[in-house]
């Protein structure tokens, strides 16, 4: 067995942001109960006793953590590299001071759409001349930026300006990422896949700006998993080199396998390393004597790993089942259904979206 070389600390579920695609859980309320400033220290200890070296300090938005500060510390002080994956609404320049000086590393930016009207109302607040302010500032202060743009039907069409926008920050790194179809963006997903036709498109240009920009920003493009012919290797396997922990301290092996029904773990109740190790949760899905067929028989099994769990539960309902995305699934015809749906000619480009919401808070 492996040892996890990556930790997704997601510190909570607030957020300032109301975006239709978010992956965080539909039942956000019972996450209110969040980790204490000491117990997520303990985690992180146990987690490079484990072998973590990369720290993603996530949420929701982290940065309403009042003590995201002392956190990061702690795991620059382990020895661990060290990521902010924020929307950069409160990255203030004290707060982004206190930051570097406790150590940071990394920081990568949310950015919704290439220009205030359009980025304002896909994140259901005033955020974009603020995110553009916070990029800057990460610039002037030395850190590596990656800008993470997520694509989906009403922001694909302008792909072109979104990276001339990106261009104009100067990134390391810029991230297009086309919606995963988890929490609220499974909620959302009729409104959000694209068309056949704006996935060329996007791919098109995407092809050449990465042509014209060789050598001054790495541009990584993501297609939608409902368009490819095999699923894409879930976090590089079940539990295999990366986990998540949630803000009330259930372990997870990727970020949305809070919806399937398996036995919890929680940072709480037992230690990393057995979770690690031992729990049923992790075990589960772990290498491939799980795989029913076409994937216990197939010459990908060890390349894919049977596609994402999450997705073959979403879809089917049984998480043991072969992701629908893959063209070998004998369930392959409900995504072909849905990428119908998605292409039908008389479709509007901007339909309503469910945004996500404010949740409660403990903490």
């Amino acid at each position: 067995m492996t040892s996890p070389y990556g930790l997704l600390a997601e510190l909570t579920y607030a957020c300032p942001l109301h975006c239709p695609y978010c992956s965080n859980p539909l039942t956000l309320s019972d996450y209110g109960d969040e980790l204490t400033t000491a117990q997520w220290q303990r985690v992180l200890g146990e987690a490079r006793e484990l072998g973590v070296l990369q720290l993603h300090v996530s949420g929701g938005e982290p940065l309403q953590r009042r003590d995201v500060v002392e956190i990061v510390r702690r795991a620059c002080e382990l020895g661990m590299y060290t990521n902010l994956i924020t929307s950069a609404l409160g990255l203030s320049p004290r707060r982004a001071e206190q930051l570097k000086a406790a150590g940071l590393d990394h920081v990568q930016i949310s950015i919704q759409a290439h220009e205030p009207t359009q980025s304002d109302r896909i994140a259901g607040t005033r955020s974009f001349d603020r995110k553009v302010a916070a990029a800057r500032l990460v610039k002037e202060l030395g850190w590596p930026l990656t800008l993470n743009i997520i694509l989906h039907r009403q922001n694909i069409d302008r792909i072109a300006d979104i990276i001339a926008l990106t261009e104009q920050l100067a990134p390391d790194r810029v991230e297009l990422a086309n919606t995963q179809y988890y929490g609220w963006a499974w909620r959302n997903r009729d409104a959000l896949l694209p068309s056949r036709p704006q996935i060329e498109r996007a791919e098109a240009v995407v092809r050449a700006e990465r042509a014209r920009l060789a050598g001054r920003m790495e541009i990584s493009y993501v297609l939608p998993d409902y368009y490819s012919q095999y699923p894409k290797p879930c976090m590089e396997g079940w539990a295999k080199r990366q986990l998540t922990v949630t803000p009330n301290g259930d372990a997870l092996p990727c970020p949305a396998a809070h919806q399937l029904p398996l036995p919890r773990a929680n940072v709480r109740e037992k230690s990393l390393a057995w979770i690690w190790t031992d729990s049923p949760l992790f075990q589960r899905f772990r290498g491939t004597d799980w795989m029913p067929e076409p994937c216990r028989s197939c010459a990908r099994r060890e390349i894919d790993f049977g596609g994402c769990r999450c997705q073959a539960f979403q879809l089917t309902g049984d998480a043991a089942r072969t992701d629908p995305v893959c063209i070998l699934s004998p369930d392959h015809e409900i995504v072909a259904e849905v990428v119908r749906a998605a292409n039908e000619g008389a479709r509007p480009r901007e339909e309503v979206l469910t945004p996500r919401p404010h949740p409660s808070r403990v903490r």
